[in-house]
């Protein structure tokens, strides 16, 4: 019983970025939940999103990613929508500032924050287009077979892939479940509603030709070794409806919550209305009563 648990505890490729982020972050929000007022609600979104993304990467689980298809496309969706999804919807920015240390607020976390560099990083992939397309192109890159072929084939490559796929969600759904109007928002409330739709087309079809595909579309999964014995096709049928069915059903249920967040921003008063406009008279009845 103990082997079984160490097995599925030990990392299948064990990252020192990775545990140095994930361990920094956990820090953060504990002691930032202490200083402010964090309900229940999100701080076990933030720590089931946590736990997603530590059993994606760094457990036994990865190896199986490598080793059979439809266990890969499992772990691109947990770590492009449901894990993501999770933390915002947790709003840890706030939490996460207010547990940095003040020293370091003033010297480290300011500084940065008003460097070009990190300005340029925080425009480009907080910018609405580019999130939304970054957030479909990564999806469908990877689902490429001369790609999926190069990430199993090269570590680096491998790593790359799943770095991709996190950021490029958080950088989506942070913007789609902002709970602020825009502006300061960095998306209007209607795109927010409407964005997840329009991103979760393409996935829909990638996944239904990946679904119906009568041929083995990922030959690199025999080579590598499968993990385990029942139809090829099968576990690709399997690994297309996972890309299809549930990547859907969470973006809808994304752009539930946004319509939500859009509602309570009416009922609050909070949306900018727009100027009303002046009334506007004609030239003939200006005429007339000057001619008075």
């Amino acid at each position: 019983m103990m082997a079984t648990l160490l097995k599925w505890i030990v990392p299948w490729e064990f990252s020192w970025v990775f545990l140095a982020i994930f361990l920094l972050t956990c820090v953060l929000f504990l002691r930032g939940s202490r200083r402010l007022s964090v309900s229940f609600s999100r701080k076990l979104m933030f720590w089931v999103g946590m736990a997603i993304i530590y059993l994606s990467l760094q457990t036994y689980l990865d190896y199986y990613a490598e080793h059979e298809f439809f266990v890969h496309r499992t772990q691109q969706l947990l770590l492009h929508h449901l894990a993501p999804l999770l933390i915002v919807i947790a709003y840890p920015a706030s939490v996460l500032r207010a547990g940095v240390p003040l020293a370091w607020r003033l010297r480290v976390l300011r500084p940065l924050q008003r460097s070009w560099p990190w300005r340029l990083i925080r425009g480009v992939l907080l910018n609405p287009a580019v999130a939304t397309l970054l957030f479909v192109v990564f999806v469908l890159i990877w689902l490429i077979p001369a790609m999926q072929t190069l990430a199993m084939l090269d570590w680096r490559i491998y790593r790359f892939m799943n770095w991709t796929m996190l950021i490029s969600g958080f950088a989506y759904w942070s913007l789609v479940l902002d709970h602020r109007p825009h502006p300061p928002g960095r998306m209007t409330v209607g795109l927010r509603v409407l964005s997840p739709a329009i991103t979760m087309t393409p996935q829909i079809v990638a996944g239904a030709i990946v679904t119906f595909s009568r041929t083995d579309l990922y030959p690199i999964f025999e080579i590598c070794g499968r993990a385990f014995t029942f139809n090829v096709l099968s576990g690709q049928l399997i690994g297309g409806v996972i890309t299809w069915v549930p990547a859907a059903l969470l973006e809808s249920i994304g752009g539930l919550i946004a319509l939500n967040q859009w509602l309570r921003l009416s009922r609050s008063g909070r949306l900018p209305r727009s100027l009303p406009q002046r009334p506007t008279v004609r030239p003939s009845a200006t005429a007339a009563s000057a001619a008075k």
